[in-house]
């Protein structure tokens, strides 16, 4: 009866670890310090999920929603699709306003929860050896 593609907990699974490789191709992940993801949608064999990253770029904050669907079932079964987009910037001290923002873009009903960024990203490939100095 199972996909291979379990329900698992909003920031795990397949979706999830795909997703935080597209992000991690567009913005640096030393530099993101926050994420939330919201509960990811199932429906007619595929999930959605989207996901909200907080980037600190000098003396600027940056909001992005990263978003992605993932054929779960069927023909298509594996394939990924999946899109960051910067929704707002502004002073380090705005987190709470842009997130505010980028929320009601999204239009969820149910709050996103926060995903620490080192686990968010661990299932990606990494962005830097390991044997990097740290910033």
């Amino acid at each position: 009866m199972g996909t291979g593609f379990g329900v698992s907990l909003p920031g795990t699974g397949t979706g999830w670890s795909r997703l935080a490789e597209a992000v991690a191709a567009t913005v640096p992940p030393a530099e993101v310090d926050a994420v939330w993801v919201f509960v990811p949608l199932r429906r007619e064999g595929r999930e959605w999920g989207t996901a909200v990253v907080s980037r600190v770029d000098a003396h600027r904050r940056r909001i992005y929603t990263a978003r992605y669907v993932l054929d779960v079932k069927g023909k298509e079964r594996g394939r990924f699709e999946a899109s960051v987009t910067e929704v707002g910037s502004g002073p380090l001290e705005a987190l709470a306003r842009l997130l505010q923002e980028a929320h009601r873009r999204i239009d969820d009903e149910q709050p996103p929860l926060p995903v620490p960024p080192g686990e968010w990203f661990a299932s990606a490939a990494p962005a830097v050896p390991d044997d990097a100095p740290p910033r």
